[in-house]
This record gives structure tokens, C-alpha cells and sequence, in this order.
């Protein structure tokens, strides 16, 4: 998801600050993106509920920052990245000029991507490390 929101974010600041025709290949990079988040938090809602880090005794997990983290400020932020992914990509659908529709999904997924990325860096993590 993260190499989709890199490539996804270069084609929409490329669009956007260059004055580019808004194309067919750019309108399927950033539904790919788009289908890949939405993937990606399918998953991530499974884990939650299967996670030995995901504590459902808000009194104890709210006492340890590891239990905390991954129980409620996790997945509250990567909802809120996908949510910002999937209102960048419907208001990008409604604009009528190419370059509006560039700088609709430079400016969303831009967020989507720093909240993404804030969250796993949180984490303790490094950004492509797979296990805890």
C-alpha cells in the first residue's frame, strides 16, 4: 500500500503542479490506491481482533502505552487515513478541471500518507520491519 501511495501521490503532484491532462492510467493509480487501503484496513481489522497487543479492558490498556497504542491509536489513525484516501478519491471523481482533480488527491492522500506513516513510526518500528 505504501509503494501505491508513493507512486500515487508523485503522479498527483506531477499532475497537479505541472499542468498535466488528468488520464485514464492516473484515474486507475489512484483507484488502485484507494482499493489497496481499503484491503489493507480490511486486514488490519482482522488482526485487531486476533492481536495479543489489542487489549479490549480499556482501564488496562489505557495504563500501558504498548497496550494503548496498538488497541486504540493504531487503528484510529489508520481509519482515519483510509477515510481521508476514499473522500480524496470521490471528490477527485466530481471535479471538473484535470488540474483540480490532481490537486483533490495531492492534498488528501498527502494527509492519508503523513497519518500512515506518523502511525507506524509510532509504533517503534521501522517503516518496512514486518514483526514487532
Amino acid at each position: 500500500m505504501l509503494i501505491l501511495m508513493i507512486s500515487a501521490l508523485l503522479v498527483a503532484f506531477s499532475g497537479w503542479l505541472g499542468n498535466k491532462a488528468y488520464t485514464n492510467s492516473n484515474r486507475k493509480m489512484y483507484l488502485f490506491t484507494l482499493i489497496s487501503a481499503h484491503i489493507q484496513l480490511l486486514l488490519g481489522l482482522f488482526l485487531y481482533f486476533v492481536s495479543p497487543n489489542v487489549n479490549f479492558d480499556m482501564a488496562v490498556s489505557m495504563k500501558d502505552s504498548t497496550l494503548r497504542y496498538w488497541t486504540v491509536e493504531h487503528i484510529i489513525m489508520m481509519i482515519i487515513a483510509v477515510v481521508l484516501i476514499t473522500i480524496g478519491h470521490s471528490k477527485s471523481k466530481k471535479k471538473l478541471n484535470d488540474i483540480a482533480k490532481h490537486k483533490t488527491v495531492a492534498v488528501f492522500y498527502s494527509l492519508a500518507f503523513i497519518i500512515v506513516i506518523a502511525a507506524i513510526l509510532m509504533s517503534g518500528r521501522g517503516l518496512l520491519t514486518m514483526t514487532h
